[in-house]
């Protein structure tokens, strides 16, 4: 490393976000950025550690002391050269990964202040875009055809790698432009889409087809193709079957988010099908980012409360001795979604909703408490017999998606991303689009 003992004496700087006052009256990202100059001291920090648990963590293997070596002494494009050598869009992974490299960082374990990994990789590609270091790229065509069903990240990097070995991909998608829940399910306050369309247009140009709008039965898949790989995520939610179901304002966390960001691409929608929190009172279901991207798009729509329920227990603060270092700590977490004015919740199960007129006006919720097993497994739930009414007008169900069934495939039809493990986190999803391509491309030349 350049400076092996950076981290002693420069601290760790987080680029931070902007004031609250200001962001939630836009949709533009929150998140701010650092100087140059104070990146490669971010950069420095990155220690002579010997095994790099930071590589050890990342889903993709990326080769973080390698690059932040390379950024730290300036030498930003080959930074990029080594982040996308295993990265194939850290535009993304840059601004919406957890990170899992941050908290296995051995800065993390010592002093609780891991290396900006993840800021630093956003820095690194924005330089690449900004000096033109990327450029179009025309692979010599090898004769053969692939079918990517779904561009979400598994879809756009199973095509991205298999487009760059020389095959010709034709990626379809049900929805009217590719990125799956990157374009419509995560917030622009978190990935502005001009991010995506900045990226789609370089694989446009490098010959990769995009057919959307194109619903694809996976029992009949279009034929002339030489192998196929299945990407469609996981699309079906987890729903909340209690008495009142039925009753107008309870929507999935989707139907908003999904319509918030159609909206901000000029889209409109009737006033009946509307999912909108203007001066409501929202309460969201389910503790984890799905649930935190509702409260960010209820308060910029005009939402008068949220409240946000939980059914777990409360995640303890700071450290968690059942998930030591290395491993990803299960601790509480206020995102910046939070910070912008919510009230949150554990251990609340929902009895059933409460209506008048057909509309929603509440929820009867039931403190639980939660037993640890003896042999270690899922704890057990009980009820208490405490019950309560939380007033809301709008209920937003975020409990993440049911793994789907995949049917017996032909030996030359490939899974990958969500709908072969179900619902992660998009970094994992792009690791199964890179083993994906990996199989086809071997299949394919045996």
């Amino acid at each position: 490393m350049g400076d092996p003992k950076a981290f002693l004496n420069i601290p760790r700087q987080e680029a931070g976000y902007r004031p609250i006052s200001e962001r939630i009256t836009d949709y533009s990202q929150v998140e701010q950025t650092l100087n140059t100059n104070s990146r490669k001291l971010q950069a420095s920090r990155c220690m002579d550690c010997g095994v790099p648990f930071c590589h050890w963590a990342c889903p993709i293997g990326n080769k973080q002391p390698e690059w932040q070596d390379a950024l730290y002494k300036g030498k930003w494009k080959k930074a990029y050269e080594i982040l996308s050598s295993t990265c194939d869009f850290p535009e993304f992974t840059g601004r919406i990964c957890p990170a899992l490299c941050e908290k296995s960082c051995v800065l993390k374990l010592s002093c609780d202040q891991p290396v900006t990994i993840r800021e630093n990789e956003a820095a690194i590609v924005e330089a690449a875009f900004r000096e033109g270091y990327i450029q179009v790229q025309t692979p010599r065509r090898n004769g053969k055809s692939v079918a990517v069903i779904g561009a979400g990240p598994a879809g756009l990097v199973t095509a991205n790698q298999l487009n760059q070995k020389g095959y010709t991909v034709t990626l379809f998608d049900k929805d009217e432009a590719p990125g799956g829940l990157l374009r419509f399910g995560i917030p622009n306050f978190k990935l502005d889409k001009n991010v995506i369309d900045r990226r789609m247009k370089i694989l446009a140009a490098e010959g990769i087809r995009f057919e959307m709008g194109v619903e694809v039965d996976v029992h009949h898949l279009p034929k002339g193709f030489d192998a196929y790989c299945i990407c469609t995520g996981t699309p079906v939610a987890r729903d909340l079957s209690i008495p009142g179901r039925e009753l107008k304002g309870i929507h999935f966390a989707l139907e908003m988010l999904a319509q918030q960001n159609r909206t901000l691409e000029g889209q409109t929608f009737a006033k009946d099908k509307l999912v909108n929190a203007k001066g409501k009172k929202v309460l969201v279901i389910g503790g984890g980012d799905t649930g935190s991207d509702c409260i960010g798009t209820s308060v910029r729509q005009g939402a008068t409360s949220v409240t946000q329920i939980e059914i777990m227990p409360k995640p303890p603060v700071g450290h968690n001795p059942a998930t030591p270092w290395p491993q990803w700590p299960v601790v509480f977490k206020t995102t910046s979604s939070h910070e912008e004015g919510c009230t949150r919740r554990w251990c609340l199960a929902s009895n059933q909703f409460l209506g008048k007129d057909g509309k929603v006006t509440g929820v009867e919720v039931e403190e639980v408490e939660w037993t640890p097993t003896a042999d270690g497994g899922r704890p057990t739930m009980k009820p208490t017999g405490k019950k309560e009414v939380i007033e809301a007008d709008l209920v937003l169900l975020a409990m993440g998606f049911l793994k789907p069934e995949q049917p017996k495939f032909p030996e030359n039809v490939f899974v990958a991303g969500d709908a072969d493990t179900g619902a992660s986190l998009v970094v994992r999803a792009m690791a199964g689009g890179r083993a994906a391509a990996a199989k086809i491309d071997d299949y394919l030349t045996k």
